[in-house]
């Protein structure tokens, strides 16, 4: 199949998305979260796991490690997928998917980040008032997937409010 077939240039004028990674890294009961820091356009004083976008050619695995090691110098393993998530934030062309993954890491001590300060926290003592606003929900719900179990699959929307509203996909 050569690069054409692939029909990209038949679906410019579909709806796309931006994909995007985000992870989790554990060291016993403790995850690590990501404060943003104040200047940062989203999530500013939020906490968020750590991630971003991932790059032409990359695949979302590589991205998701490159990332974490970017943004606090750690090597992980046992990098699983937790959750795939369709985000609409009301554009009607463009849309984000998001990878969570969940992943270890051997040791605790982290590089300084410029996206704001990282912070290893209980899994049994969440800092949900200060986290972005979807974590209080999906979180827990991640940190509790037993090991080999599928990923959640869930979409994000606004109300007429500008409110968030989460949906679970149903397991078939």
């Amino acid at each position: 199949m050569g690069c054409e077939e692939q029909g990209v240039a038949a679906s410019r004028h579909r709806y796309q998305v931006v994909p995007r990674t985000l992870c989790f890294v554990r060291h016993g009961d403790e995850v690590l979260l990501l404060k943003g820091a104040p200047h940062k356009r989203i999530w500013a004083n939020r906490y968020n796991g750590l991630g971003g976008h991932v790059e032409r050619g990359e695949d979302l695995l590589h991205s998701v490690v490159r990332e974490v090691h970017e943004e606090a110098g750690l090597d992980v393993h046992d990098v699983r997928l937790a959750a795939v998530v369709h985000a609409d934030g009301g554009d009607p062309q463009i849309g984000i998917l998001f990878f969570v993954f969940m992943a270890w890491a051997e040791g605790k001590d982290v590089i300084e980040s410029p996206e704001g300060s990282l912070e290893w926290v209980s899994v049994y003592d969440l800092p949900t008032a200060e986290m972005a606003s979807d974590l209080p929900v999906i979180l827990p719900r991640m940190l509790a997937l037993p090991a080999g179990a599928a990923p959640l699959f869930l979409s994000y929307h606004y109300d007429a409010d500008d409110q968030l509203i989460i949906r679970f996909a149903d397991p078939i």
